[in-house]
């Protein structure tokens, strides 16, 4: 459900399940449950559920446009800023800001669930 204009928007997300191999040159399946924004008036364009299989992985990858943001739920992996590695765990919250990069593998044995959301910076 969501309102329009500008109010305050109640989103949900898909049941739909939308399945990415080798994401951004990662290695095996993602899946995105897409939550759909109602606009185009926002800062934010893309806001997700996604799980990585264990060992799947989001490739290495530049925001030139746009900033990101996980916010870790279930499972465990390793993020990388190119310079830095840091395992992540449920709670933790990932900032990637324009101009910076980043990936994300699953190292757990079950499915490594975030949200992630993006917005133009």
């Amino acid at each position: 459900m969501a309102n329009g204009g500008d109010q305050m928007a109640i989103l949900k997300q898909s049941n739909e399940r939308v399945v990415r191999e080798n994401m951004r040159g990662g290695i095996g399946k993602v899946a995105f449950y897409y939550v759909p924004i109602p606009d185009d008036k926002g800062a934010i364009t893309m806001a997700s559920r996604i799980e990585l299989e264990p060992g799947a992985s989001i490739g290495f990858h530049e925001h030139t446009d746009d900033e990101e943001v996980y916010a870790i739920i279930s499972g465990k992996g390793l993020f990388s800023d190119g310079r830095t590695e840091i395992e992540v765990n449920p709670g933790d919250i990932l900032l990637t800001r324009k101009g910076m990069s980043h990936s994300l593998k699953n190292t757990g044995d079950v499915p490594l669930v975030f949200f992630a959301v993006i917005a133009k910076k």
